[in-house]
């Protein structure tokens, strides 16, 4: 109920994500308006040791109350400014009609979401899981009017952050999907994947999880954590990486959608495939939708959206 997330606010109460700091509450600094339905929304956050810009999509109906769902992205942002669900995803119009509240966290592209163990020379102060799972919850359900369900939805690298953060907050979301993701941290191979990805700005990957050995890696493994999504609503996607619909003569970069986008979203899917095995060993349900074409490129991930919303809206109540 609404009461219950408003006393959490003003208790600095928190769900879930392990060694999270609980000793003082975020707090709305200041919201800038977009449009009347799209806000930037400043929050002051201790995890973070600063401000963070939440943008907040609000439902055409803003009489009851409405669950929350998170759209993480990937590797990199194409604006600083801004979450790449609403600059390439079709976030905006594709909520325009659905009653929930839509939250997009702006500036953590190619973090993992995740807390990270110390501070960084390029990132700086990292506390995404702590942000996302304890402190903004109960302060935008209270702003809001949210009802305390929520789903999480992520693309890439963010698919991957999508699933370590539900099975690391306990019940927080009903839902989840991720969209061409991979989800191998314990191992030689996913290891070496992540801190590609994490050094690809010049940040150093030690900086996350530590080094090598250290047991925060296997901690974040989807894999081995498996059993921690039963009861939640699953929906996964991912492609051949063979050319589709959306490689065309008109398409940018055609050379490289085509080569790199097509072997990275190969490896995705030999991604959930081996998740998908992991899952069906558990008796665990989920939705998969494998496509027999397709590259790892916005287009279809605006496309399987909409593929993945009536799963998250059934377990939303939406």
């Amino acid at each position: 109920m609404r009461w219950i997330a408003i006393l959490a606010m003003l208790l600095g109460a928190t769900v879930g994500a392990p060694g999270a700091r609980a000793d003082a509450a975020a707090t709305i600094d200041h919201i800038v308006r977009v449009t009347d339905r799209w806000l930037q929304v400043f929050v002051r956050s201790p995890a973070m040791a600063g401000t963070v810009q939440i943008d907040v999509l609000l439902p055409p109906d803003r009489s009851v109350p409405r669950p929350t769902v998170y759209l993480l992205e990937g590797i990199d942002s194409a604006r600083p400014d801004q979450n790449d669900w609403t600059f390439q995803g079709g976030a905006v119009e594709y909520f325009a009609d659905k009653n929930v509240n839509v939250v997009l966290p702006v500036g953590g592209a190619g973090s993992y979401y995740t807390d990270w163990q110390r501070d960084d020379r390029v990132r700086g102060h990292q506390k995404w899981e702590t942000l996302l799972t304890r402190e903004l919850p109960p302060l935008l359900d209270a702003r809001f009017d949210g009802t305390g369900r929520a789903a999480v939805l992520g693309i890439s690298m963010g698919a991957q952050a999508a699933m370590m953060l539900a099975e690391r907050s306990g019940n927080l979301y009903s839902g989840v999907a991720a969209l061409s993701g991979c989800f191998d941290t314990a191992d030689a191979i996913g290891q070496a994947e992540l801190r590609y990805i994490v050094g690809t700005d010049g940040s150093d990957p030690d900086a996350m999880w530590g080094v090598a050995d250290d047991p925060d890696w296997a901690a974040h493994d989807v894999l081995t954590h498996a059993d921690r999504l039963r009861g939640k609503a699953l929906y996964f996607y991912a492609a051949s990486g063979l050319p589709g619909e959306h490689e065309n003569p008109s398409t940018p970069d055609l050379p490289d959608v085509v080569f790199e986008g097509g072997a990275i979203e190969f490896g995705t899917r030999v991604c959930t495939d081996l998740l998908h095995s992991e899952l069906d060993g558990l008796a665990i349900p989920a939705t998969y939708d494998f496509a027999p074409a397709g590259t790892h490129s916005w287009p279809y991930w605006r496309d399987h959206l909409a593929a993945a919303w009536p799963v998250l809206a059934a377990a939303l109540g939406s």
